[in-house]
């Protein structure tokens, strides 16, 4: 595997939204190209995507609010699961996390996603115990 971890372009748009798409990543309610556009306005580098002799097989969205890191839309294709893709796209956004001074990074797993905690125990991550709340500022319509 020549795996390449690059930081997404515009002609990776719509190979990750269909990436996002396939794995159940997306919601009705989340616009995925304002979220990138949203991203990239804010943390271009932290968009991370993995290329594999030119075809995508995985993205991570990161972003840093100065106080914590967060990992959004850790995405491998299906076809490609067990490889590594996905562990290799969370070390590069910790590390690049990590040079931004970034002390703590934080993540959500919808529940009842099992497989996807077993995976972060894997890579260290534990589980807080911390409720999460949110409120709609911009609808995505």
């Amino acid at each position: 595997m020549t795996l390449e971890i690059r930081a997404l372009t515009d002609a990776d748009i719509e190979p990750v939204i269909d990436l996002w798409h396939e794995t159940g990543l997306t919601r009705p309610w989340n616009d995925p190209r304002a979220d990138i556009r949203r991203a990239r306005a804010v943390w271009p580098e932290l968009l991370l995507v993995a290329v594999d002799q030119g075809t995508l097989v995985g993205a991570v969205m990161a972003g840093y609010d100065g106080h914590r890191g967060w990992l959004y839309y850790l995405a491998s294709a299906p076809a490609r699961r067990g490889e590594g893709i996905g562990r290799r796209l969370v070390h590069e956004a910790e590390a690049r996390l990590l040079a931004l001074g970034c002390p703590k990074v934080m993540l959500m797993v919808r529940t009842g996603n099992d497989e996807v905690l077993a995976f972060y125990d894997g890579l260290g991550y534990t589980r807080e115990a911390t409720s999460l709340t949110g409120k709609r500022l911009i609808p995505d319509d």
